[in-house]
């Protein structure tokens, strides 16, 4: 069973100034699985194929999204564990070290945050 399809009798025509859709995309749910959706689109109003649409392709847009927040929430990570550490043995950290950590931690955010969705991709845990 294929995916994607599409019904290429029809003419390429537009629709309320957009182009027509005609692709089809198809998955299989449990009952109960179906039963969650259906309750979430009615619960938010919203037309069952239009939020399906809306996630797909959200989740399809977003990847630059996920890497910015990644590279976030690895930056106060650095941060953290970098700053904490030396602390944590009594070591004094004046402002210029911090100021020199926190250049550390932008310059490394973007390749560590990288790393870490490569990890969680390959399903690899450290």
């Amino acid at each position: 069973m294929a995916l994607l399809s599409t019904d290429s009798r029809q003419p390429h025509r537009k629709v309320r100034g957009r182009d027509k859709r005609n692709m089809t995309l198809n998955t299989k749910l449990t009952e109960s699985e179906f039963a969650e959706v259906e309750q979430f689109c009615e619960a938010h109003s919203i037309a069952f194929s239009e939020w399906v649409r809306e996630v797909v392709l959200r989740e399809v847009r977003n990847e630059a999204g996920h890497l910015a927040l990644m590279g976030e929430i690895t930056s106060l990570r650095l941060l953290l564990v970098n700053t904490l550490e030396p602390l944590l043995r009594g070591d004094k950290m004046t402002a210029e070290q911090f100021k020199e950590m926190l250049r550390y931690v932008k310059m490394n955010k973007r390749k560590a945050a990288e790393d870490t969705l490569v990890s969680y991709a390959g399903r690899s845990a450290e």
